[in-house]
Formats: structure tokens, C-alpha cells, sequence
């Protein structure tokens, strides 16, 4: 990811510091902020809307400065790289803030901490697969998603027989549970391009296929961060993957602890796997 939007030397007056003439008097603080993202879509479209305005990054910065008195300006950096990483597109931020005026006893040009954060949303991919070798493809399909997630834990695989379509295969599934950097509509638009590197069509309703791979979970239910969108592009949470149970029982073997919600409901996906039937499901 080369594309960035730079906000250099933000300044406004804060009492940060661990002296008390720091935090009675106050002095000022220089932020640098660096938001990595992909500017493809503004570019094309000359849209504001497909970008980052930032005019509110830059009010996001003084909000800070001028916010409750901080002892670290390592903390100061952190505030601000959260407010970035919160804003849809940032998939990393570097922040710097300089303390041109701190007390350091000896001649000095510029005192500064740079921190690096990138985006981490924690997310659930359903694999599947019934033509070709199924096992092979699946975990090369992981693979090929490369720098796409982070901290990738995959279910065990397992066979499971088709649910509706004409007579086909019996399937191969697993589940990866993993982090992001990039928005749902990335992340989605990232899945079908590797569906489509294995011949992936969408002819046949529930038919035969290479590759499948779906989006179930964006974000953490439990602490109510995860995006729920009935958009015809996107859908999330998976409107089915409560009742698959070659959903369930593969993710409950890579994390015992997830949660699903259906509905206005969270759920803990142990509880809805004990709800279907799991009797054809076995492990490759």
C-alpha cells in the first residue's frame, strides 16, 4: 500500500506533561499524521466521499491537543491514531508528535515520538469447495490472500453434502478466523477476485464450484464493533451461516469463544451449532 494522505505540523496549545508548570502553564505541540489508504476509487470518481477529509483529521488533532492533560505524549499519539483507524479507508496511520518547547534541560532542537498503527478488525471467512482437489485449493485460496489478513487461524476441514442444487460433489468447508486492514467492501472485493483466479462462476444457484468463499463476520459483536448492512452488494453478518452447520462446527473448533448475531441477538455459535443437524459433517 503506497497511497497516502499527509497532515503535517497541526499545532495548538496543550498541558500534557508530567511537571506541574506543564500542566498549569501549557505550551505547544506539533502532530504529524500519515494515513495510508487507497485513493484509487477518489481519483477516479473526483468524489470526497471516496476519500478522507482532511479537514476533520486536522480537527480531530487539535480536539486532542486541547483535550484532558496527558503525562506521556505516547499516549497523546495514541488518541490520535485511534481517531484515525476509527475513519473508513484508514488502513494504517503514523503519527508524530513534537514537544518543541518540552523541558529537557540542554539545547535542543525538537523533541518527538513516532508511533505506527494498523487497522486489526478481527473477521470470519467461510471456505468451501466441490470440484478439483477441494483441500488443495482451499488452502492455497488462504494463501493468495496474502497481506489481505492477519493472524490467521483456519479450522480444520471438513466434508459435508450439498445443501440444495443439482446432484454435485460432496463439499470440502473450513472456516478462517483472522484480522483485516481493509474496509468490508475491500476485503469482499478481495474474495471474489481470488474466486475468480480458480474459475469461480456464479451460473448454477447452489451448483457445483471451484471455490467459495464468504464473508460471514465483519467486526466484534461482543463489543458491538461489528457491521451489520443489508446492502445488495454487501451483507453482513452472512444472512445463513447460523443454520450451516458446516459453518459452525468448523468455527467452533478454531474459536470455542465466538459469537454470532442473528437478528437483534448475539449469540454464541457453540449454542447454535447444538440447534442443527451436524450428522453428515465429517473430517478430512
Amino acid at each position: 500500500m503506497s497511497d497516502r494522505i499527509s497532515l503535517l505540523g497541526v499545532r495548538a496549545t496543550g498541558y500534557h506533561g508530567v511537571l506541574a508548570d506543564e500542566k498549569r502553564d501549557g505550551q505547544e505541540f506539533v502532530v504529524d499524521v500519515v494515513l495510508h489508504v487507497d485513493l484509487a476509487p477518489a481519483g477516479a470518481t473526483d468524489d470526497l466521499a471516496r476519500t478522507i477529509n482532511y479537514a476533520e483529521v486536522g480537527a480531530d488533532v487539535v480536539r486532542r491537543i486541547e483535550g484532558p492533560s496527558l503525562d506521556l505524549i505516547e499516549s497523546l499519539a495514541e488518541q490520535v491514531a485511534t481517531d484515525a483507524l476509527a475513519r473508513d479507508g484508514v488502513r494504517a496511520v503514523e503519527v508524530t508528535v513534537h514537544k518543541p518547547s518540552a523541558p529537557v534541560g540542554v539545547p535542543f532542537g525538537d523533541v518527538a515520538v513516532t508511533i505506527t498503527r494498523t487497522r486489526a478488525v478481527p473477521v470470519v471467512i467461510a471456505l468451501g469447495a466441490n470440484l478439483g482437489d477441494a483441500t488443495a485449493t482451499l488452502q492455497s485460496a488462504i494463501d493468495d490472500l496474502g497481506d489481505t489478513l492477519h493472524e490467521v487461524r483456519r479450522a480444520p476441514f471438513v466434508s459435508t453434502e450439498p445443501v440444495g442444487g443439482p446432484d454435485q460433489p460432496r463439499y470440502t468447508n473450513t472456516v478462517v478466523v483472522a484480522t483485516t486492514p481493509l474496509t468490508p467492501h475491500e476485503l469482499l472485493a478481495r474474495l471474489h477476485a481470488v474466486e475468480a483466479r480458480y474459475g469461480r462462476v456464479r451460473e448454477v444457484r447452489w451448483g457445483a464450484r471451484t471455490l467459495d468463499l464468504d464473508l460471514v463476520q465483519y467486526g466484534d459483536p461482543t463489543a458491538g464493533t461489528d457491521v451489520v448492512s443489508d446492502e445488495p452488494s454487501l451483507t453482513l453478518p452472512h444472512p445463513r451461516a447460523h443454520e450451516r452447520g458446516f459453518v459452525l462446527q468448523p468455527w467452533s473448533r478454531v474459536d470455542p469463544q465466538a459469537v454470532l448475531r442473528v437478528g437483534e441477538r448475539v449469540v454464541p455459535v457453540t449454542e447454535l451449532l447444538a440447534a442443527v443437524d451436524t450428522s453428515d459433517i465429517e473430517e478430512v
